[in-house]
């Protein structure tokens, strides 16, 4: 006769040490916490933290190193990596390429203008030919983007920067966008460690197409 197996001594199932871990960190990303807490809060906390990470590295290494690593229109380039990250305006190309033209537009109206050794606006004032050059330097560069099919608004608040003599050294401007490619290359680890399909260089979600850390995001509004 077969022996019977004593009851009670079936093998419990177990879950290993990876795998709890695994499950632990999967409760910190993004799709977990959107569809467990209020959609705002979660963007509110996602954006205050790595904002603030972000640019205060940036802000450090342009203390230490005396160079223009932080700039006003990397803020809104911030918001855009870290709040609609799926967007086509946050993808790496046109991150990256808008601010470069927003960069060749402002310093070729400088030159044009003949300002590229004058003294900022802020200090010299408002000039006629700074108004040219202001003019001209955003109008070229939103002309661009849509020709070249980039479409990333914070470069047209960098253009004025160069365009209003705030920076206008062609070395400082090298700087500017090796900023722009260190915040975009945050941002890439970040949102790819909070599990959001951040692009490697170009937009990931074509027009019609939804994405569900988007569509958290929406709900929350």
């Amino acid at each position: 006769m077969g022996s019977k197996e004593p009851i009670g001594d079936k093998p419990t199932p177990t879950v290993s040490s990876h795998e709890g871990r695994r499950s632990r960190v999967g409760r910190l990303r993004l799709p977990y916490l959107l569809g467990h807490y209020p959609a705002r809060l979660v963007w509110a906390a996602f954006l205050f933290v790595n904002g603030f990470l972000t640019i205060g590295l940036l802000a450090s290494f342009a203390m230490t190193s005396g160079t223009p690593l932080i700039f006003p229109s990397l803020g809104p380039t911030a918001f855009l990596l870290f709040r609609n990250p799926m967007q086509p305006a946050a993808c790496p190309r046109n991150t990256l390429c808008g601010h470069a033209v927003g960069i060749l537009c402002g310093y070729a109206s400088l030159w044009l203008m003949g300002l590229t050794h004058d003294l900022p606006t802020i200090v010299e004032g408002v000039l006629a030919e700074r108004v040219l050059c202001a003019a001209l330097s955003l109008a070229a560069t939103g002309t661009l983007m849509v020709l070249l099919d980039i479409w990333h608004p914070p470069a047209g608040a960098t253009t004025l920067i160069i365009a209003l003599g705030i920076i206008t050294r062609p070395y400082y401007l090298l700087i500017v966008e090796a900023a722009v490619a260190i915040l975009v290359l945050q941002a890439l680890i970040i949102n790819r460690l909070a599990g959001i399909e951040y692009p490697v260089w170009a937009a990931a979600v074509r027009d019609g197409q939804r994405d569900p850390v988007a569509e958290g995001a929406e709900e929350g509004e």
